[in-house]
């Protein structure tokens, strides 16, 4: 059944989309590949109570890409419309196609074998409508910013509270047989309070996010834990510069897995821009860790059937025993590298990272004790990770801890060191696990970092 959120069917989309393919043959490309999408969504923010912003998006696409010649000798173009008339199509099949003949050949280019596509894709629960007015969005809202005033009178302002709910569906389908597509959704909210005056003034935030409205959090529990965080930022102070141990919090620890994502993804590998270049086989984390990527997980935010290019996705172990196993990896940049697409294109699915040493009674409070005396970080700011060399430097703010317990709130210092070392120097992974996009991790305890202070 068409979900009344689309103007379009499912059936509809691929209609278009076995059109557009028509058209291209017709006109004389050797392979193509067409996404058709469409979307319908709802964000409201509220300040201090007061609606600030109302914004509903409707929108709808498609991209197309041709291709001429074959095997080593691929001229690629690509196009796209968001008029779904027929005219429209053959006039962007037509631009794809002029685009292709102008364009260098690339012998890595071309579509996925099709030994490697997902023909037939699996219902993965990926799309739970959420019938919200704006109105009732609002109030939501509202909720959660007034539950943040309501917890301390030190709460003395906030940057507003955020009602998100989207809505979309896409088919994709290509000359070589594959075609699927399905709808699905992603809903949250957020809520960033300040707490403090003048000099001493701090603000943080927390959010909630999934593909099922039911599995959010209450909005009251969103503003009460925003406001604890900012309250508890308040009187930081600054460190000298020193070596110790770092706990990374669960949503930055996440941050750490994105890094090894980037460094061991096919554009870096085969650009040699990244330095992890030919760690397949090799030792890059202490023999405890496991990397665990599962698309197939129903309901996830980093599930999918497929990947960008109609490949299918697989379960496996990305690093066994601390040992890199396998890359992320799209058709082009595999071919690149004399190896198989991964069905990565887009990105990793559904990551997790756990260790062997881990217990169920591992929560934050026992990563502290874990840490003992040392930097809990809460905030990071800037982009200073190096791939090439690995240098990793980041301004930061969080805690000090002494003898596994919170001493006060630092802000202003930099965090440094060389992520080789980082990924080796990891000691713990706690079981306070928290689900940031499509990665998954409880906070991560490294053994020793570079602090510089002001």
């Amino acid at each position: 059944m068409t979900p009344s959120f689309f103007s379009h069917s499912q059936d509809q989309l691929k209609e278009i989309a076995q059109d557009v393919l028509r058209f291209a043959k017709d006109k004389g490309a050797s392979d193509a590949a067409v996404e058709i999408s469409e979307g319908q969504g709802l964000s409201v923010t509220v300040r201090k109570g007061q609606i600030e912003t109302i914004e509903q998006n409707k929108d709808k696409g498609i991209g197309v890409t041709v291709y001429l010649g074959r095997d080593r000798a691929i001229h690629r173009g690509n196009a796209s419309t968001s008029d779904f008339s027929v005219q429209s199509l053959k006039h962007t099949v037509e631009a794809a196609y002029n685009i292709a003949r102008f364009t260098a050949e690339d012998d890595c280019a071309g579509l996925p074998e099709a030994e490697f596509l997902e023909m037939q894709p699996r219902d993965l629960q990926l799309f739970h409508p959420w019938t919200l007015t704006a109105e009732q969005a609002v109030v939501l809202a509202q909720r959660a910013e007034a539950a943040a005033f309501a917890v301390d009178k030190r709460i003395t302002n906030s940057e507003g509270a955020n009602t998100y709910a989207q809505h979309s569906h896409f088919v994709m389908a290509n000359t070589r047989g594959f075609m699927g597509g399905y709808p699905y959704s992603r809903h949250s909210l957020s809520v960033s309070p300040i707490a403090g005056k003048g000099d001493n003034m701090q603000r943080d935030d927390w959010y909630s996010s999934d593909r099922n409205p039911t599995r959010l959090a209450q909005p009251e529990a969103i503003g009460r834990y925003a406001a604890e965080r900012a309250l508890s930022r308040l009187s930081a102070r600054k460190l000298d510069t020193r070596k110790c141990p770092v706990l990374f919090e669960a949503p930055l620890a996440a941050g750490l897995l994105g890094s090894f994502v980037q460094a061991v993804s096919g554009g870096s590998l085969y650009r040699k821009s990244t330095f992890l270049t030919d760690s397949l086989g090799t030792a890059v984390f202490g023999s405890d860790i496991q990397i665990l990527e599962d698309p197939h997980v129903p309901g996830a935010v980093g599930s999918s059937p497929f990947d960008e290019e109609g490949v299918r996705t697989h379960r496996r172990d990305v690093v066994r025993n601390g040992i890199v196993q396998g890359y992320f990896l799209s058709t082009y940049s595999a071919r690149k590298l004399g190896m198989h697409t991964t069905g990565n294109a887009g990105g990793s699915h559904n990551l997790q990272i756990v260790s062997s040493t881990t217990r169920a009674g591992d929560d934050f409070n026992a990563m502290l004790r874990k840490l003992d005396t040392g930097l809990l970080v809460t905030e990071l700011m800037g982009h200073g990770v190096n791939y090439v060399t690995g240098d990793y430097s980041r301004g930061a703010a969080g805690y000090w801890v002494e003898r596994g317990v919170i001493q006060y709130p630092v802000e202003e210092i930099t965090i440094a060191g060389n992520l080789r070392e980082m990924f080796k120097d990891i000691v713990a992974i706690g079981d306070d696990v928290l689900v940031r996009g499509t990665k998954k991790t409880g906070s991560i305890l490294i053994s020793a970092m570079t602090i510089a202070g002001g």
